[in-house]
């Protein structure tokens, strides 16, 4: 086990290069098996989440390598196999493996995803999409049996709810399905975007990601022509604008895209965060006489649920109560009692809401990451209080950012990885 040793107080500027997208990544490569050919990605963030996905790959017979931001992956040997329980439990996104599977194979067998725990998840919506194609889905003991004896067959899926994993599975499994599927309800996300320009440079045709009705026409090959740099991550990219606006002297975040964060830099505004919003950069100046807001988590394009933890240590230099009301999650609330510990003023009620009342003096002391964005958030704490903050169980922070420590060393903060 690892954590991560941090000394606060020293102030942070300078220059931060955001990575490829973790949510893209994720869904990427299980997609990269529907190819018939090598399948070459770039920008691929150094998360233990790649690592976690080329096991499983290596237990299909998948080679990959990964070196520099560059994933090779060649599925053109890929057996049909029992998935590695371990990495499958660690991971949540290797739930992406039963929409290409489905898709290559017509059958897949995943046991059942672990990763963060941040509350009911269901898969219902992957299995409704499923079994409209065509697919027989029955769970047993943790695992997920799928098969479509009689191959897959186009068909108009509307989904209750939107979900990023359900719409993401449902174009994986239906790219070689016969016909014509159309997705309405679908998620919007611009990872979402990511994955079908992937699938279509290979041959695919689907239209409309980015809209809520997606149109899904199979095709019968796959094959990759060029090299698919993936998109840089919003939510790396608002965890450092939020993190330079609590505790930096200048701080420019390189590398987004800025029309994927317009929702989160509309709140720091609107706390008095004086952004520079350039073409693929911004530059965040030193922020004094914040004002507090009021944040809704939604699906996207509305505030992400991935940044109402990272943005939380910056609420506490606003001058009142912010409030944070969480729709997605409810329950992704694990980091108030360690934020506490690090003398944040913050509580929650049932409801899913979630307040921060402004707070100074935060003190070094030992906290608990339990998932990728409450361990942001606890880091971000840790870089603003007086004395030594220590995150144990810190792969979870390490799962979902790239090369952080090296990072925020360049931006001067004092942080390192020690063994448990």
């Amino acid at each position: 086990m690892k954590k991560l040793v941090i000394h606060g107080g020293r102030r942070l500027s300078g220059e931060v290069t955001i990575g490829g997208a973790k949510n893209s990544t994720v869904a990427l490569i299980p997609a990269a098996i529907l190819a018939e050919t090598p399948v070459k990605f770039d920008s691929v963030p150094d998360i233990l989440d790649v690592y976690n996905l080329q096991a499983i790959l290596n237990s299909m017979n998948v080679t990959s390598t990964f070196e520099g931001g560059e994933l090779m992956i060649d599925p053109t040997d890929i057996v049909e196999s029992e998935l590695p329980s371990t990495a499958i439990k660690s991971l949540r996104a290797s739930y992406y493996f039963m929409g290409s599977l489905l898709g290559r194979f017509g059958r897949a067998t995943v046991t059942f995803p672990g990763g963060d725990n941040i509350g009911p998840r269901p898969i219902d919506q992957h299995i409704k999409g499923f079994e409209a194609l065509g697919a027989t889905v029955h769970e047993e003991n943790d695992t997920v049996f799928i098969n479509a004896e009689n191959g897959l067959k186009a068909a108009r899926i509307f989904l209750d709810v939107v979900s990023v994993g359900a719409t993401m599975n449902i174009i994986m499994a239906a790219v070689h399905a016969e016909g014509t599927t159309v997705l309405e309800n679908a998620a919007r996300e611009p990872e979402i975007i990511d994955l079908a320009t992937f699938l279509n440079n290979m041959g695919a045709q689907i239209r409309g990601a980015g809209t809520d009705v997606i149109r899904i026409t199979g095709v019968e090959h796959l094959e990759s022509k060029n090299t698919h740099t993936i998109i840089p991550d919003r939510i790396e990219a608002g965890t450092y604008l939020a993190l330079a606006a609590a505790q930096g002297d200048g701080v420019l975040v390189k590398n987004v895209i800025p029309e994927h964060l317009e929702s989160f830099t509309a709140k720091l505004l609107e706390m008095g965060v004086k952004l520079d919003v350039r073409e693929d950069s911004i530059y965040v100046p030193k922020s004094v006489d914040l004002q507090p807001i009021h944040v809704k988590t939604a699906p996207f394009p509305g505030f992400a649920t991935d940044l109402q933890q990272p943005v939380t240590p910056l609420l506490t230099l606003a001058g009142g109560t912010s409030v944070i009301q969480e729709t997605i999650y409810p329950e992704r609330t694990r980091h108030i009692p360690e934020l506490q510990k690090l003398g944040v003023d913050i509580s929650n009620n049932t409801y899913g809401q979630i307040e921060v009342t402004q707070s100074s003096n935060f003190h070094g002391a030992r906290v608990s990451a339990a998932e990728i964005r409450a361990g942001a958030s606890l880091v971000a704490t840790g870089l603003m209080a007086d004395g030594v903050t220590e995150v144990v169980n810190a792969e979870h922070v390490l799962r979902g950012y790239d090369h952080i420590i090296h990072k925020l060393t360049m931006l001067n903060a004092d942080i390192q990885i020690a063994e448990e």
